[in-house]
This record gives C-alpha cells, sequence and structure tokens, in this order.
C-alpha cells in the first residue's frame, strides 16, 4: 500500500482517543463517533488487498510493475510471491445462510453454559480463549505498523521450517519478518496482562484489533451475499434479543473483549467503586464494515 495520510491520522485518532478516554471527559457520542470512524477507514483501507484476492480467483492475473520506458517488466518470483500471498476469506451464499444457524448454536451454548456450570469457570475458560486469540490478532495488526514506522532491520525476512501437517502449520517454512517477533512479544505480554487485570482500556485494544482483522482479511464478495447475510441477522435479533432473555443473559454473564466499553464518567460511582460504562457491540462495527469495504 502506498504512503496515505489519511491512514495514518485514522491510526493516530485511534491511539488518541484511546488515550484520551482515560485522562479526560469525552463526551460518550463523540468518542464513539470518531473511534468507530476511524477503525472503519483503516479497516476498509487494508481490505482493499482482498479485492486482488478475489480477481486472482477469477482467473485474472495481476498488474505487473514497469519498467523505466513503460514495459511490463518480466519477474522471476511471481510463482513465490503468489506462495507467500496472504490468505483471505470471501463468503459465499451458503456461508452467508448457515451464519445465523452457527451463530445461534454458539450463543445457545453460551446460554447453557452460564445457565448450568459456574459461571467463573466457563469465563476463565473464555478468557483462555479470547487471550490465545487476542495474541494472534494483536501481532497481525501490531506487526505491519511497527514494519512500515520502524527501523529497516524490522523487514528483514525470515524463514523457519516446520514439519507440523499443514491442516495445522500451513505451508513449510514459516515466512515472517523480524516485526512479527517484536509484535509477537508484545502481543503475549499484552496478553497476560489483560488475562490478569481485565482492565477495560485493554479490552479496548484487543476489540480494536479483532475489528480491524475481521473487516481486513473477511469479504462478502458480492451484495446478494450481503442481502442474504443481513436478512439472516435480522431474524436472528429479533429471537434472540426481543424473543427471549438468551442474548442479554450471555451478553451480561461474559467477560471477555466482544465489545469496546466507553466511560460516561472517570469518576467512579460511590456505590460501586467502578466507572459507569457504556458499550458497543464488535458485530455493530463488524457488519457494516463489511458493506463499506464492498462498496470501495
Amino acid at each position: 500500500m502506498s504512503y496515505n495520510p489519511l491512514l495514518l491520522l485514522s491510526y493516530a485518532g485511534i491511539a488518541g482517543l484511546w488515550v484520551g478516554a482515560q485522562v479526560i471527559d469525552i463526551p460518550y457520542v463523540v468518542n464513539l463517533m470518531l473511534l468507530v470512524t476511524s477503525i472503519l477507514y483503516a479497516a476498509c483501507h487494508w481490505s482493499l488487498t482482498l479485492r486482488e484476492e478475489q480477481a486472482l480467483a477469477r482467473g485474472e492475473s495481476p498488474p505487473k510493475e514497469k519498467d523505466e520506458n513503460g514495459n511490463d517488466k518480466e519477474s522471476d518470483d511471481d510463482d513465490e510471491e503468489e506462495e507467500e500471498r496472504p490468505q483471505y476469506e470471501t463468503l459465499t451464499s451458503k456461508d452467508a445462510m448457515q451464519f445465523p444457524l452457527l451463530g445461534s448454536a454458539s450463543l445457545f451454548g453460551l446460554y447453557c453454559a452460564f445457565k448450568f456450570f459456574d459461571k467463573e469457570t466457563v469465563n476463565l475458560i473464555i478468557s483462555v480463549y479470547f487471550s490465545l486469540v487476542g495474541v494472534a490478532a494483536l501481532t497481525a495488526t501490531l506487526g505491519p505498523t511497527l514494519e512500515s514506522v520502524g527501523p529497516k532491520f524490522l523487514s528483514k525476512e525470515i524463514r523457519m521450517k516446520h514439519f507440523l501437517p499443514e491442516s495445522i502449520g500451513g505451508k513449510s517454512p514459516w515466512v515472517f519478518n523480524v516485526s512479527d517477533i517484536f509484535a509477537l512479544m508484545a502481543g503475549i505480554a499484552f496478553n497476560v496482562a489483560y488475562f490478569q487485570t481485565k482492565h477495560w482500556t485493554m479490552n479496548n485494544v484487543l476489540g480494536i484489533c479483532f475489528c480491524l482483522q475481521g473487516i481486513e482479511r473477511f469479504s462478502l464478495g458480492t451484495y446478494k451475499i450481503g442481502a442474504i447475510l443481513l436478512v439472516g441477522l435480522f431474524f436472528y435479533d429479533i429471537f434472540w434479543v426481543f424473543g427471549t432473555d438468551v442474548m442479554v443473559t450471555v451478553a451480561k454473564s461474559l467477560d471477555g473483549p466482544i465489545k469496546i466499553l466507553f466511560p460516561r464518567s472517570l469518576i467512579p460511582d460511590a456505590a460501586t467503586g467502578k466507572l459507569e460504562m457504556s458499550l458497543l457491540g464488535l458485530g455493530d462495527i463488524v457488519i457494516p464494515g463489511f458493506f463499506l469495504a464492498l462498496l470501495l
């Protein structure tokens, strides 16, 4: 991707709002609108890579580099670049139809877990899962950022052979940069701290990373698939939110980065000693983000 001042501004906005919300009272609506706009711009910008992936899936060739005379350069690295190309997912009509069903099964499974098992134990298991996924999301988000703004040695490529089955470890060798190693170490340290403290600011970092990676790496493919998904989610919400207490019970019981929190005030409540928070579910950012990315 070429230099984009608006992309840098969006990242600066995300970081600035994250820090600012901890020290000054930012009006809830202002905080929400600016943060979500910044997240959507950054995520949709990087999702443009999906266009190239979809073009390749249709059998189209990627544009070749030009030499000084305007002629196409001949390259011997095309096959190698194809193998190293990041993997992205495009939803199919079948996936869109199954999404509300699988979501319903997962939601009801969590509801049963909180109803019939110890709440603390369930949250412990879920916290371990989110911490592991959080390491991957934070590494994938922080690695390219370090590479673009850090010293040149962070861009050095490393290849590591592995003997794991391809279904588990992917193709051998693993190809990554020095920046990815630093990002991985930072991601592990961050998620260990989050696992121990569950601080709302750390929750927001993971939630933002999940949004960025979700929109960047998944595509609806076509407007038809998007329409199928929205219709399914429409009935999903009506049933689970308004028809039962399942969604509300899970949302109140689940302690994980499935939402972004916005402090209403920086003064703790006198009775509970906690800050009054408003929240926005990650789905309310990611699903519109899919459609915005499709419009680009």
